[in-house]
């Protein structure tokens, strides 16, 4: 369920590069990934919603702020480094919602929900790019 919040306190602080004292889960998906990051031991550094990435609202046409959920370096199993931009959604928000047959308030929210989070992304990949990131997106599916 999505409705799970709170502020997280890592075991291992030395890990966390950002406010430790403003650690804030918004789904117990991202709170399960928060424990992986801070117990797994090829989790050499992580952030939540550290890092600003500019983007353009398909909505406003404004430029806004997405911070994404995490930013991951591990060691992969080939004892390489690796840096990550995470991103944790409900799998329903990273496809297009299905066009009901009448068309409500609910689904034209779904609809700029979902346009939003592509922009983000997109930006995102761009960001993740030009400093030799990997932009990930897990849903309830890797993070349960």
């Amino acid at each position: 369920m999505m409705s799970y919040s709170g502020k997280y306190t890592p075991q291992n602080p030395e890990k966390y590069k950002g406010n430790l004292n403003n650690i804030i889960y918004r789904s117990n998906w991202e709170r399960n990934c928060m424990k992986l990051f801070d117990h797994n031991s090829n989790v050499l550094a992580w952030a939540s919603e550290e890092l600003p990435i500019p983007y353009i609202s398909p909505i406003d046409r404004k430029i806004h702020k997405y911070f994404p959920d995490f930013i991951v370096k591990v060691l992969d199993k080939n004892k390489e480094e690796k840096k990550y931009i995470i991103e944790v959604k409900p799998q329903k928000q990273t496809e297009p919602p299905k066009v009901p047959k009448r068309k409500t308030k609910t689904y034209f929210k779904a609809l700029q929900t979902y346009a939003t989070n592509i922009s983000k992304w997109k930006y995102a990949k761009e960001w993740c790019d030009k400093h030799n990131y990997i932009f990930k997106i897990l849903t309830e599916k890797d993070c349960t």
